[in-house]
């Protein structure tokens, strides 16, 4: 396998609640309107990424896999999580209210659908003032309460809404009530899972008239009851560090924000070595160019993401701006 930064073609889905903001970030040469999602990198069976540049373009994630395998994602993400890529990275363009849903754990995923659960996170790139979103449920609710709740249209009283602004991090167990409100443009790192159970939907109607449909019963063994009042991360930004944000056991994401005071360029060394895993950059503002040990480099800019296989040891971040990024991988 040749080792480079693999970047992947976007791929755009439009909704009705979606914006214009996607296009803007990812600085498209063209603008979109109701661009909800940008999956960056996906392995789901209908939406598999393909390579954009260098010695693989036009290959898929899924022909990565089958013939790099560990080689590619690292010997114990293969032997944890097999044949299907097990990351999914979003941008996601909130224009509206997105409906109140949750996503069932591993082990309700497969009894159900033969899926892997949804744990996720969310990084807040941009908010317009007031932008709130929801994370999970203010006080104890039972399932009777919370079915009550659900048709008498009065659920959102019992849950937890937070007001955000940039740089703002959540992270969402399976289990966790949540949605995202409007006016919020944001990075999405999930497991690689299709599975949403629809709690409420604001009794919005289609063009025909028709609600969309709801799980209740679905969802209400998946749901975490549990009240939840400290959902936002805590963590404290440093210039030319890697400050961890969220680190669990289907990822670790951390933030580097590199500066450069004199417009010299400005270097992040980062070694994987003693890592045994691909590491994806998602880049949320400035330029940065991606070195691999190798001597071969792409250069990220704001909105753009780009994947290096686990051969990839030792990498040097170079900028001759401001540049922020999110670093991923499987600890």
């Amino acid at each position: 396998m040749q080792y480079y930064p693999l970047k992947f073609e976007p791929i755009l889905k439009e909704v009705i609640w979606g914006g214009s903001e996607i296009a803007r970030f990812k600085q498209l040469k063209q603008p979109m309107e109701h661009i909800g999602e940008s999956w960056e990198i996906s392995h789901l069976p209908n939406d598999v990424s393909v390579v954009a540049n260098g010695l693989y373009a036009g290959k898929t994630l899924g022909f990565l896999m089958q013939n790099f395998r560990d080689r590619f994602v690292g010997e114990q993400v293969w032997n944890r999580f097999g044949e299907t890529f097990p990351l999914l990275v979003k941008l996601i363009d909130a224009k509206k209210d997105l409906s109140i849903q949750v996503h069932p754990d591993d082990v309700l995923g497969r009894l159900r659908h033969n899926s892997p659960g949804k744990t996720e996170m969310w990084y807040v790139i941009r908010a317009e003032p007031g932008s709130r979103l929801v994370s999970g449920f203010r006080r104890k609710v039972d399932a009777d309460e919370y079915r009550s709740l659900v048709a008498s249209n009065q659920i959102e009283e019992v849950l937890q809404t937070h007001e955000v602004h940039a740089g703002d991090v959540f992270f969402l167990p399976a289990g966790r009530v949540h949605a995202i409100g409007g006016g919020i443009l944001l990075a999405e790192i999930q497991q690689t899972s299709a599975i949403t159970y629809r709690i409420y939907d604001y009794n919005r109607t289609d063009l025909q008239g028709n609600k969309r449909e709801l799980h209740t019963e679905l969802a209400l063994e998946a749901l975490d009851f549990t009240p939840l009042l400290g959902a936002k991360v805590d963590y404290l930004s440093r210039m030319n560090e890697v400050v961890p944000l969220v680190s669990c056991s289907y990822f670790t994401c951390n933030q580097i924000h590199i500066q450069s005071t004199t417009k010299l360029t400005a270097e992040c060394a980062r070694d994987f070595r003693a890592l045994d895993s691909f590491v994806i950059y998602v880049c949320m503002e400035g330029t940065a160019r991606v070195y691999c040990g190798n001597g071969l480099f792409e250069t990220l800019q704001s909105g753009e993401t780009c994947l290096l296989p686990c051969g990839i040891q030792e990498v040097m971040l170079r900028t001759e701006t401001d540049c922020l990024l999110l670093e991923t991988y499987i600890h």
